[in-house]
């Protein structure tokens, strides 16, 4: 009799934790979906202005708008709009897209000589007004899962014709990097002399170009076009990338890190450990696996206990703690994901729990005060600008924020 009771009481107890667990499951999966639904509507309502582009940054001093980079933001704000919209169903968000889409391609140069082709992305602070071969590619992305879900040939047709141009006119193929900028009134690409460097003398070819591999540009042509020259230049880009990083995981030699300073940048290492699994998909090379795993390490081990990542981080483990950037939180989590569906991400697991918990609580309420931060994620840059403290809040802890919960979402919900 005894030995029943105690069994019965097991039982309970196992279904008991069971129910819990699955409640928990419940839960968590619906606070994503809530998130992903209240993100998004702040994008269409407050992030994208009337012509479908990006506001950027909101000073919150001031209580005003600035640009910054518009079309890698805007190209990131289609990119989540989009994945958000693959979960949600809920055409707003596609419609809000397809808005944002139409207003980066009518950024084609149709009218200069030597620029036919290129899109007028400028940089719009620090370097001022070259076009930057970065603020295209980082958009692209998601152009072309924009492309994938309308059928829109406008969406690939205009990136896949400016990383021809960037191509043929940016590309030091023996060293594995594109030019940084060009001067997008003459036309001319920038060789000496980077506007990221004004103070520097004697600057170097590693001054003035970079692998640029960010948004997997060449990827995602070879993918639209078939065309076997583009696989090659983004083969020969990842190999560029295993080259040239070092030992602790990232690409010291390029900014925006600062290798003199020991500080390295919160996403554009991120950016190319995400090329680098993109190389792998497309190769099966393990090199590249491996490559973007390095990377991974780093960011897991600056990651805080309750998940928060800081916009200035040191080689020796220190960091500022004036900026705290969740986009990096968000672009660590979709690396650490992609990894663990990859076979290899096991030890990210607490650090992807750590990235969700933070997303989750770390927004602006739905009904703060101010309208322009109201449902926003968390992604704060403290700067001195302009002779003052300039604090902005910045879009791309929102857009970062959507990719990720989408992809958690993907992961673990969507078959169940």
């Amino acid at each position: 009799m005894i030995k029943l009771i105690i069994f019965a009481i097991i039982y309970l107890l196992i279904n008991h934790s069971n129910l819990n667990a699955g409640n928990d499951s419940d839960l968590k999966k619906e606070s994503i979906l809530q998130a992903l639904e209240s993100g998004a509507d702040y994008t269409v309502n407050v992030l994208l202005d009337e012509k479908g582009k990006s506001n950027c940054d909101y000073n919150i001093t001031e209580g005003r708008w600035y640009n910054y980079e518009a079309p890698w933001h805007t190209g990131q704000i289609i990119f989540g709009l989009v994945e958000t919209y693959k979960i949600l169903k809920k055409e707003k968000f596609l419609n809000a897209a397809k808005k944002a889409g139409d207003w980066w391609v009518s950024l084609e140069i149709k009218d200069h000589p030597k620029l036919k082709g290129m899109i007028r992305a400028v940089h719009g602070d620090h370097a001022g007004d070259v076009i930057v071969f970065a603020t295209v590619s980082d958009g692209t992305a998601g152009m072309f899962k924009l492309y994938d879900i309308t059928k829109d040939k406008r969406y690939a047709d205009i990136p896949t014709q400016a990383g021809e141009w960037m191509l043929q006119n940016m590309y030091v193929k023996e060293y594995g990097v594109f030019y940084d900028t060009v001067d997008p009134k003459s036309g001319k690409v920038i060789k000496e002399n980077s506007p990221f460097w004004p103070k520097k003398k004697n600057q170097m070819l590693y001054d003035v170009a970079r692998p640029n591999n960010e948004g997997s540009l060449f990827w995602d042509m070879y993918q639209y076009t078939k065309k076997q020259k583009y696989k090659e230049v983004f083969i020969e880009l990842c190999e560029s990338l295993v080259q040239k990083q070092g030992e602790e995981g990232l690409w010291m030699d390029f900014m925006p890190n600062h290798k003199d300073e020991g500080v390295f940048h919160p996403r554009f290492n991120l950016w190319y450990a995400e090329s680098l699994l993109n190389g792998y998909l497309l190769s099966g090379d393990k090199r590249y696996l491996q490559a973007a795993k390095k990377t991974a390490r780093i960011f897991a081990k600056i990651q805080k206990k309750d998940g928060t990542i800081y916009y200035k981080n040191y080689l020796n483990g220190k960091e500022k703690r004036n900026s705290i950037c969740g986009s990096a939180v968000a672009f660590s989590g979709i690396v650490w994901l992609r990894l663990l569906d990859y076979g290899v991400g096991d030890e990210f697991r607490e650090n992807i729990e750590k990235s969700l918990n933070w997303l989750l609580k770390n927004r602006f309420s739905n009904d703060h005060p101010d309208p322009n931060l109201a449902a926003a994620f968390i992604n704060i840059r403290t700067r001195h600008k302009k002779g003052k403290i300039w604090i902005t809040n910045r879009d791309i802890g929102t857009s970062f924020a959507l990719r990720f919960l989408a992809n958690y979402y993907n992961y673990f919900f969507s078959d169940k």
